[in-house]
């Protein structure tokens, strides 16, 4: 049967192998994918790939101890195996001793790997506001824009400007919560623009 188990915030990466284990791209959006228990099949369909491919990456995330077995239900006459993440973020740890370039990979793909769930709770968000609309006007804001940053080392300083700046401003209205205010999201995605991509 199905059961939802309460998985922890954060997990630390520590074992190489669960390093190694997660260099593949696809473990990432698996991981992603796994905050609530869920089939090979269900992922196969949210990811666009065979059941046969998910269940051979779900193996490798389950023998490193990535995600583990919540539970079975029957469908058809056949017993589906439930899987589920261990945290709903990873955090690699510097003792791991990886190359540059394998740790910025790994740290890249987690990241893209919550661009894809963030797109994912916008929409139902979204879908689930302009259900409730009706005729009312639903309060919301969109701003997409496109930079050009030349190395590395510009990238980052872009980027905890950015973080800084919008930390400065949740920050002036979070301060003295108003009894009767209305709880809004504020979510944030930086990554390169894909070859061919629609401009900002």
């Amino acid at each position: 049967m199905k059961k939802k188990a309460s998985i922890e915030e954060t997990y630390l990466v520590t074992l190489p192998e669960q390093a190694a284990a997660l260099l593949h791209p696809i473990r990432s959006e698996l991981l992603s994918a796994l905050k609530d228990p869920a089939s090979a099949t269900e992922i196969a369909k949210q990811l666009n790939e065979t059941p046969q491919k998910i269940n051979y990456h779900l193996k490798a995330l389950e023998k490193v101890g990535l995600v583990f077995r919540a539970g079975t239900r029957n469908v058809r006459n056949l017993v589906e195996v439930l899987y589920q993440a261990v945290a709903k973020t990873l955090i690699f740890s510097d003792s791991l001793g990886l190359s540059p370039e394998a740790s910025q990979k790994l740290k890249d793909q987690h990241a893209l790997a919550h661009v894809l769930s963030l797109t994912e709770t916008m929409k139902k968000d979204a879908l689930q506001l302009m259900e409730r609309a009706e005729d009312q006007q639903i309060p919301s804001a969109v701003l997409q824009s496109t930079v050009s940053l030349s190395n590395e080392e510009e990238r980052n300083q872009f980027i905890n400007e950015y973080f800084s700046l919008l930390q400065q401003l949740v920050g002036k209205y979070q301060s003295g919560k108003k009894e009767q205010g209305e709880d809004f999201q504020v979510s944030i995605a930086v990554y390169p623009k894909p070859e061919g991509g629609i401009e900002g």
